[in-house]
């Protein structure tokens, strides 16, 4: 069973940085796209970031570029969100999804294994 499990979220002050970690666990990641998503209170969930399996592609939602930044270190089967420069606009709930899809259009509807997600708040 592929197994993701989130971490590294909290709150933090307008401006400040945090990095979330997606470890999986039951299954190489390799072979997976890696999605970041979010979701904040009555609305719906969308896409932050992907990366794919090779992590030579990355796409970033248009509110994050320039400010987040997605990796993975395969050897240690570990995708990381580096959020910098964060505004209160970004608190929600992220979380982390594996599938083997494309990142160019990445949706929530094509990933079939989530983590538990990891709430960020960003408030002074």
């Amino acid at each position: 069973q592929l197994q993701l499990v989130e971490s590294g979220g909290g709150l933090v002050q307008p401006g400040g940085s945090l990095r979330l970690s997606c470890a999986a666990s039951g299954f190489t990641l390799d072979y997976y796209a890696i999605g970041w998503f979010r979701q904040a209170p009555g609305k719906e969930r969308e896409g932050v970031s992907c990366i794919s399996s090779s992590g030579g592609s990355t796409n970033y939602a248009d509110s994050v570029k320039g400010r987040f930044t997605i990796s993975r270190d395969n050897a240690k089967n570990t995708v990381y969100l580096q959020m910098n420069s964060l505004k209160p606009e970004d608190t929600a709930v992220y979380y982390c999804a594996a599938d083997q899809v494309l990142c160019s259009d990445y949706d929530p509807t094509d990933f079939g294994s989530w983590g538990q997600g990891t709430q960020v708040t960003v408030s002074s």
